[in-house]
C-alpha cells in the first residue's frame, strides 16, 4: 500500500465506523500513529511475526513494570525534555535550573520536614561514606524562596531503591524538605551507587539488541516547586562516575553535574553532627515565574503511592 492507501484503511477502520460519543483527541493520535506504523511495516516489511513478537515483548514489558524504564531507555523522555525545553525558548523562559527525567521510580508521601533531614535508616552507614547535600532554592534574579518543597530521592548502596526493593525500610533514601527562612535545604543521607537495568529483563533485552549498555552513573532526583513557580523535575549526577556522561538514560546535562567533596575537618564534621568524615556537595535552584503563558511543567502521570 502507499500511504494515501493506507490512510484511507486507517479513516474507514477508527474513524468512519464511529457509531457512539467520540475523543477527537485521542482519535486523532491513534489514527497518526496507526498510519506510522502501517507505513513502517511497509517501508521495512515487517513479518506478521516480527509484529506479533512486538507485542508479545510490550506485555511481557507492562507485566514487569518496565515501560517506564523503556521510555528513557529508549530516549523518549529525554526527547520529552528537549522539546519542553524548545517550549520554554518559544516562551522567552530562560535562566532556570535545567531540567531532566523523573524516571519510573519516584514514591509520593515521603516524610516532610522544614530546613533539614536525615534520608537514610542508617542501615548501610557502617560501610557508605555518608553524604550532605545543601542548597538553596531561589528565582532566576537570585531571591530566595522560603517555604519551598524539594522532594528528593535516590538508590542505596546497592543501586536500588526504596519500596521497589522490599528489604529496604518505608521511604529510605526519600524525603521532603520545605527550604527554611533563608530558602536552604539540608539532606542528611548516604553517597548513592549508580545501577543497571535489570540484566534478565525486557529493557535490557532491546538495549542488548542495540548493543548499548543500561548502566547510570551515580545521581540524586529533584522536584522542586513553590507557589507561583513552575515546577522543576530534574536530578544531578555525581562527578566522577564512570557513567557520567554516558548514561544510557540520556539524563546528564550541563548544569546537572554535582561534585562531592571529602570533608575531614573535625569542626565541620561537629556541626553536622558527626564523628566520620563525609562527604559533601552543594546543589542549588533556581526556579522560573509561572504566568499564564508559560508552558506548564506539572505532567500527570501514574506514580506509586506509599
Amino acid at each position: 500500500m502507499n500511504r494515501q492507501e493506507i490512510d484511507a484503511l486507517v479513516q474507514k477502520i477508527n474513524v468512519d465506523t464511529a457509531t457512539g460519543p467520540v475523543d477527537a483527541r485521542i482519535q486523532q493520535i491513534i489514527v497518526r500513529l496507526l498510519g506510522d506504523l502501517f507505513q513502517a511495516i511497509e517501508d521495512l516489511d515487517i513479518s506478521q511475526t516480527e509484529v506479533w513478537k512486538g507485542l508479545e515483548y510490550f506485555t511481557d514489558a507492562g507485566q514487569a513494570h518496565e515501560l517506564g524504564l523503556l521510555a528513557a531507555g529508549l530516549g523518549l523522555e529525554h526527547y520529552l525534555d528537549l522539546r519542553a525545553d524548545e517550549a520554554d525558548a518559544k516562551a522567552g523562559i530562560t535562566g532556570g535550573t535545567p531540567r531532566t527525567i523523573e524516571g519510573p521510580l519516584y514514591v509520593a508521601g515521603a516524610p516532610a520536614s522544614v530546613g533539614f533531614a536525615r534520608m537514610d535508616d542508617g542501615s548501610e552507614s557502617d560501610y557508605i561514606d555518608t553524604l550532605i547535600i545543601e542548597g538553596t532554592v531561589t528565582d532566576t534574579q537570585g531571591n530566595i524562596i522560603p517555604n519551598a518543597k524539594v522532594e528528593i530521592w535516590h538508590a542505596n548502596g546497592l543501586g536500588n531503591y526504596s519500596f521497589f526493593d522490599k528489604s529496604q525500610s518505608d521511604f529510605n533514601l526519600r524525603r521532603t524538605i520545605f527550604t527554611n527562612e533563608h530558602g536552604k535545604y539540608t539532606a542528611l543521607t548516604t553517597i548513592p551507587v549508580g545501577y543497571g537495568c535489570p540484566p534478565e529483563g525486557t529493557t535490557q533485552a532491546v538495549l542488548n539488541k542495540l548493543g548499548r549498555h543500561g548502566n547510570r552513573p551515580s545521581h540524586v532526583h529533584y522536584f522542586v516547586s513553590a507557589p507561583n513557580y513552575r515546577k522543576l523535575t530534574t536530578q544531578f549526577n555525581i562527578e566522577g562516575d564512570q557513567y557520567l556522561w554516558d548514561d544510557f538514560a540520556f539524563v546528564t546535562r550541563e548544569g546537572l553535574v554535582a561534585t562531592a567533596v571529602d570533608v575531614a575537618d573535625t569542626d565541620q564534621m561537629a556541626r553536622h553532627g558527626l564523628t566520620k568524615p563525609f562527604k559533601h556537595i552543594t546543589f542549588n535552584f533556581k526556579l522560573t515565574q509561572d504566568t499564564d503563558t508559560a508552558p506548564s511543567t506539572v505532567i500527570d502521570r501514574r506514580r506509586a503511592i506509599a
